[in-house]
């Protein structure tokens, strides 16, 4: 979902990213960022501070979301115009092998016509809608040599196979038509919900955006606050382990298990092997390389992301294939405590699962912010604890 937090321009907190323009127009006074951020309405009839900021987050957040309808729209597009691909491939090759039965048959039928033998009948099969129930009549039938009804077979199955095959790729076009118009949909879904959001920040004065971006500040120092107390808690709980096993080790000769017993009718969950830590750092590793990137909706690289797409791409690098999209990286490994993340572990945000970032210790991740933002390292309680969905370990 040591800093190498790039000199990046912040602003205006909306699903865990930053507005640039806010932080420009924050450094205009130091007055103004001494004054109050109340909730009081303008005289002017214009919404308050707060109701423009939890306007923008809305968006924001909305915008978020359809991104990931977005890309999974794209995903289904792109599966389905593969099948249609196919489907029309086996189509051509198989009116191929139909057109070869048929000259055969004619072939049959030049013969019969030289010979003067039952040229009605062959005519009337070559010119029949349905030759398989002009066969059914036995006269014709008997008439036709071994290697003859060979070639009748095969045309007829020919036939049958590429009319069906026919009406498969037809119905796929029809659902890919449906895919192209989910993606239309979800792509103009995101740029009105940005350009919304955009628009009420260009209403914004100079004062009122200076207030917004101390309002931001305060917001950045709680989630500081929170993270650095996770990272002291997980320290206790990791040292708490390294002592237990230390002492089972030691009493191992007495026939002691090695077991995580807490002592207290619980069991902690194990802590993850050496082999999720090599693959994490790998993952992390990528994830680090990408920081002051722009986070550009449905992008996965290499020159910018969204969220699915930047945490796809670290773990691809640790050779761990994710899907595409938040609502099913979510369904991609192992769920635990917020308390018990570890490096490479991926955090999700909000109830519709709009957005995911990656764990990199001490209450930080990195992850792809929105528009206007870029690939950083943040707090995971940039956007207050009751933000964050779950915690999921991918490998």
């Amino acid at each position: 979902m040591a800093s190498h937090r790039k000199p990046r321009p912040t602003g205006t907190r909306v699903a865990g990213i930053r507005t640039p323009a806010l932080a420009t127009a924050a450094l205009t006074s130091v007055a103004l960022l001494s004054q109050t951020a109340d909730a009081t309405p303008s005289d002017d009839g214009r919404p308050s501070l707060e109701e423009v900021e939890k306007k923008v987050d809305d968006l924001y957040r909305q915008a978020g979301s359809a991104t990931e309808k977005y890309n999974a729209a794209k995903e289904k597009t792109a599966k389905q115009r593969k099948r249609v691909d196919r489907l029309l491939d086996d189509v051509a090759q198989r009116t191929q092998k139909l057109n070869e039965a048929r000259e055969e048959l004619g072939s049959f039928a030049s013969a019969q016509y030289r010979t003067g033998a039952a040229i009605p009948e062959t005519a009337t099969f070559l010119l029949a809608d349905s030759p398989q129930d002009y066969f059914d009549q036995n006269q014709l039938m008997s008439r036709l040599t071994g290697r003859q009804k060979d070639a009748v077979d095969d045309y007829v199955t020919q036939q049958s196979e590429t009319m069906k095959k026919r009406r498969e790729a037809t119905e796929s076009l029809e659902t890919l038509t449906e895919s192209q118009k989910d993606l239309k949909t979800a792509k103009a879904t995101v740029q009105k919900k940005l350009a919304t959001a955009r628009e009420l920040l260009s209403e914004l004065t100079a004062e009122e955006k200076a207030r917004l971006a101390a309002i931001e500040k305060k917001k950045q120092q709680e989630a500081a606050r929170k993270a650095a107390e996770l990272a002291k808690q997980q320290e206790a709980a990791e040292r708490e382990r390294q002592e237990r096993e230390e002492a089972a080790r030691q009493e191992s000769g007495a026939g002691s298990g090695t077991g995580t017993d807490t002592g207290t009718g619980t069991t902690e969950p194990s802590a993850p092997d050496a082999s999720y830590g090599t693959k994490a750092e790998k993952a992390l590793a990528f994830a680090r390389a990408q920081i002051g990137k722009p986070y550009v909706w449905g992008a996965t690289g290499p020159g910018s992301y969204d969220c699915s797409g930047l945490t796809q791409a670290a773990w691809k690098a640790a050779d761990v294939s994710l899907p595409r999209t938040t609502y099913d990286q979510v369904n991609a490994g192992t769920t635990v405590p917020v308390s018990q993340a570890q490096p490479g572990d991926l955090v999700f945000f909000y109830d519709d699962l709009s957005h995911v970032g990656l764990y990199i210790g001490n209450g930080m991740m990195i992850h792809a912010p929105k528009p206007g933002a870029y690939v950083r390292e943040e707090s995971i309680y940039y956007d207050g604890e009751g933000s964050i969905h779950s915690v999921v370990r991918p490998a």
